[in-house]
């Protein structure tokens, strides 16, 4: 049975005189039960309210005091609370700060706590481990952590956790610790093609190492498939022994700064298309693993130009102007057509705005879009006109534009002047 704690709320923290906080999370515990009538035929699941506590977050120096509250354990234990404390100073938790005030900031915190069994490990005569995942979208934060539950001495008043059967803290919580964490400080990375980018991930242990290899694994996952990025192996006190596999040509980890820093960041160059999807950094340490989830996205601004560089007024023939948008990732793009006369302040919006292409696709997954403009007959010489294409890898729109220019003097008389000018100039000469 899978049993998750899913974080629905926030509450103040306290600092202590030594500058730590005391961050405390609102919580309701899911559990996973059987289908409708036991027959599987779709998950039911109970809530039951829960809390987790996070000991010792380190604040700075200019946190007001006065707005924040301490934790008070229930005066009376309660095994029917389930109420997490863990201390998260070793290791350390990167920017875990940026809890203290996300909820009076209106930025959701997300968590969710699931009992973690590490292979190899299964058994009564091992501690209870949790998995935990941390994550406000709003501050790209994002950390992963395995918890394992301490003892507690044990006395003839001691109770025990009715839910998940452990053994309470004299003030009634259940006391954990930090073991090993994976974190990210990106949710979501965005970069143009041909372009190089860095997928940020790292971890961290207990003082003393849960194991002395390391392996990492980094995969994508886009639209319902999965493949295998990079692995690789190596061992915390000698890199010699270094095995890294790269499964797509560019790819690139670190193994120095795996051990030193715990980063296990990878590298992408030449950036493709196909290159865009979900990445999956996972990191094992011995019987433990955990991950973290970075969403890369391709975005690459259109090339566009007009179909002229010079636009005569014809009065008597409709002309078409086309606006050319090509060489842009994703799909969305939009094309408008402006007129604006010398007498304007601003442009004004063509009633009549054309007509559209079908989208191209290129051989590389870029896309292409053509727009066709009718220009009316009526249009005044200076009149300017332009495209205007709006798309998510523009942080402003592209306006390209042309003006209209009045049409040249009609050249029949100028041609028929001469001629009678050489036929009366021959004339002459021949008298």
């Amino acid at each position: 049975m899978m049993i998750e704690v899913i974080i629905i709320g926030y509450l103040i923290s306290y600092v202590h005189a030594d500058g730590v906080a005391d961050v405390i999370l609102s919580c309701s515990l899911v559990e996973e039960g059987a289908g409708l009538g036991g027959m599987g035929g779709g998950a039911l699941f109970t809530r039951t309210p829960a809390t987790l506590v996070l000991r010792d977050v380190a604040v700075g120096p200019d946190e007001p005091l006065e707005t924040l509250t301490p934790f008070v354990p229930p005066s009376v234990p309660d095994p029917d609370l389930i109420l997490f404390e863990t201390k998260v100073s070793s290791p350390e938790i990167p920017n875990a700060d940026m809890l203290l005030h996300a909820d009076c900031n209106d930025q959701e915190v997300i968590c969710e706590i699931s009992r973690y069994s590490p292979q190899g490990l299964q058994g009564s005569s091992h501690p209870a481990y949790f998995m935990v995942s941390l994550t406000v979208e709003e501050l790209e934060f994002s950390t992963t952590l395995v918890l394992e539950n301490l003892p507690v001495e044990k006395h003839p008043s001691s109770l025990i956790q009715s839910k998940l059967g452990l053994p309470l803290s004299e003030s009634g919580t259940l006391l954990t610790k930090v073991i090993f964490l994976v974190f990210s400080p990106v949710s979501s990375v965005s970069a143009p093609m041909r372009h190089d980018v860095v997928l940020n991930c790292g971890f961290k242990q207990q003082e003393t190492p849960l194991a002395q290899e390391v392996g990492v694994e980094w995969r994508l996952q886009h639209r319902g498939k999965g493949q295998k990025v990079l692995e690789m192996k190596t061992k915390l006190d000698d890199t010699e022994g270094t095995v890294v596999h790269f499964d797509r040509k560019g790819s690139s980890i670190n193994p120095a700064e795996v051990v030193t820093e715990g980063n296990v960041s990878m590298t992408l160059t030449g950036l493709k298309v196909v290159d865009e999807g979900t990445y999956i950094c996972t990191v094992n340490i011995g019987h433990f693993h955990a991950q973290q989830v970075i969403r890369l996205h391709i975005k690459q601004p259109p090339d566009v130009s007009l179909s002229k560089e010079k636009f005569v007024l014809e009065k008597n023939s409709a002309q078409t102007l086309s606006c050319h948008s090509s060489k842009y990732y994703p799909l969305d793009a939009q094309m408008e057509w402006f007129s604006l006369s010398p007498t304007d302040a601003e442009p004004e919006l063509f009633k009549n705005q054309g007509s559209l292409t079908s989208h191209r696709q290129h051989g590389d997954g870029t896309f292409s879009l053509t727009s066709h403009l009718s220009v009316p007959t009526s249009i005044s010489a200076g009149t300017k006109i332009i495209c205007r294409v709006s798309h998510p890898a523009l942080e402003t729109p592209i306006d390209v534009s042309v003006v209209v220019e009045s049409p040249e003097p009609d050249s029949y008389w100028w041609v028929l002047g001469f001629l009678v000018i050489t036929v009366l100039f021959f004339y002459q000469v021949m008298k």
